[in-house]
């Protein structure tokens, strides 16, 4: 019975791939039901289990390795929540829906279904981020309220991880995808190896892998998926997908054992680090769609307001938001 299970699975994948490859021989550009149907394909790929930065393109659901990068800790960097839940109707910082309700997350995809009236994006504001225009970040956070064993008992520590694209992070014109890991009121002491201070927190970067600077004016945010996995005993993996290109990086969960502890998942374009903004124009418009895979096959997606855990924000206000089946479903605008 497995053989066959097996076997089944891996001949749907063949024809999947056969399937792609056939349109992409059949015209240059790819149509759009064709690229949608990739993009969730490798969303749903495992990179190789060993840790290390990949990279593949459309029509391939292999991936291939890449060499990987550094960014120095110390530089710009997204930072937690840092004022009081709904204290501004911009979108960010406490005032923001978080998917939960369903125990704990193995896996988060954001979207972005329906994008229009973007004609102009910067970065401002904020303490050390990367600001002026098409300067922004994706982000999908956890939720930073639960420990776990890489907060080594100490009280009140909690942890929270990132998983971040980031115009202009390491090099001027190439965006990098990346973990950021934090141990969150680990306290006055100093911080494992590895990780850097901030107040009394703890941070560092996974790798990262480069991709291109996309400006998100137009209906460009509609060719962007950003996934997050974890896998305890594992890896973790964040995947940048961008029409016909994808960006994976893989690191041990053991990092900050988050597959114990996530339940929460907030996904947004905010501010590129520091405490920025991201400032729209007056006509932008975004709908945002949060799916998460659970670990229990019951578990069901809840709309969780003023949620989220990112300080950064964006200039648009929150509509309504609503949850059916795994995901929830949300509203911005000016």
């Amino acid at each position: 019975m497995q053989r066959k299970v097996f076997a089944t699975v891996i001949f749907a994948a063949t024809e999947m791939v056969l399937s792609l490859s056939s349109t992409a021989q059949a015209q240059d550009v790819p149509d759009a039901q064709a690229l949608a149907q990739w993009q969730d394909a490798i969303t749903q790929t495992a990179a190789p289990v060993v840790a290390g930065c990949f990279q593949t393109t459309y029509p391939s659901l292999v991936w291939a390795p890449v060499e990987c990068g550094t960014v120095d800790p110390a530089g710009p960097h997204p930072i937690p929540r840092v004022s009081g839940l709904g204290e501004s109707q911009t979108t960010g910082n406490g005032h923001d829906y978080a998917l939960g309700g369903g125990g704990l997350i193995k896996q988060t995809v954001g979207t972005f279904p329906t994008v229009s009236g973007i004609t102009s994006e910067k970065s401002a504001g904020g303490s050390g981020g990367i600001l002026g225009a098409n300067e922004y970040s994706l982000q999908l956070n956890t939720n930073a309220n639960a420990t776990s064993a890489a907060c080594k008992g100490i009280k009140g520590c909690t942890v929270w991880q990132q998983f971040i694209y980031a115009t202009d992070y390491a090099t001027k014109g190439s965006a990098a995808v990346f973990m950021q890991y934090w141990l969150i009121g680990y306290g006055t002491g100093t911080c494992p190896s590895g990780f850097a201070k901030y107040s009394t927190d703890c941070y560092k970067n996974s790798a990262i892998t480069s991709a291109p600077d996309v400006v998100i004016t137009g209906t460009a945010l509609e060719s962007i998926n950003l996934t997050a996995s974890a896998v305890s005993g594992g890896n973790d993996s964040v995947t940048f997908t961008h029409g016909t290109k994808a960006y994976t990086v893989t690191a041990p969960d053991s990092v900050l054992d988050i597959a114990t502890a996530w339940n929460e998942s907030e996904f947004n374009v905010v501010g590129d680090a520091g405490g920025s903004e991201a400032v729209f124009d007056t006509s932008a418009a975004i709908t945002v769609n949060v799916a998460a895979t659970f670990s229990s096959s019951s578990s069901k997606a809840a709309c969780e307001a003023n949620s989220g855990t990112t300080g950064e924000t964006n200039s648009l206000t929150l509509g309504t938001c609503t949850a059916t089946g795994t995901a929830i479903k949300f509203h911005m605008t000016k």
